[in-house]
């Protein structure tokens, strides 16, 4: 681009050439606010759960119960008459009491450790920077003084 401003000011006019030319090129700056990235890695201590499983025994009053009253209410619901509900009681009791019983697995807080946890922490630094902007050429010809601004 520099080049080019050149060609057209000396090219531009006859009497350039003929004449006394002088020119001054300046670079012009300007400060801009940029936003840094600083990583800091920050480690802690935390108490985790540590798990195990256990066997639970059943529960076959609770689950007879529950048989019961859900058996009640379906028994109803579908023959519509009081002996239906009664049936229906009979074996969601039996049911019940048979799904109640069994034992069953679980997986339960058996305790607490500590564990180390790292994790990387990014806060930012606004730092004002100087960076290019543009450039201006200033000529004097024939009495007159020109300026061009430019990009190099």
């Amino acid at each position: 681009m520099f080049k080019l401003a050149m060609a057209i000011i000396l090219l531009g006019s006859t009497s350039a050439l003929a004449g006394d030319v002088s020119a001054t090129v300046k670079h012009h700056y300007k400060n801009v606010w940029v936003d840094k990235p600083i990583k800091k890695k920050e480690c802690y201590t935390k108490e985790v759960p540590v798990y195990g499983h256990i066997q639970r025994e059943g529960n076959a009053a609770g689950g007879a119960l529950l048989g019961m009253i859900l058996g009640g209410v379906t028994g109803k619901v579908i023959s519509g008459k009081d002996a239906g509900a009664a049936g229906g009681a009979v074996i969601g009791g039996l049911i019940g009491a048979d799904q109640g019983s069994k034992s069953r697995d679980e997986l339960v807080i058996t305790g607490w450790r500590e564990e180390r946890v790292c994790e990387e922490i990014v806060t930012y630094k606004s730092q004002k920077i100087k960076t290019y902007s543009h450039s201006t050429i200033e000529w004097k010809q024939n009495g007159v003084i020109y300026n061009l601004r430019f990009t190099r």
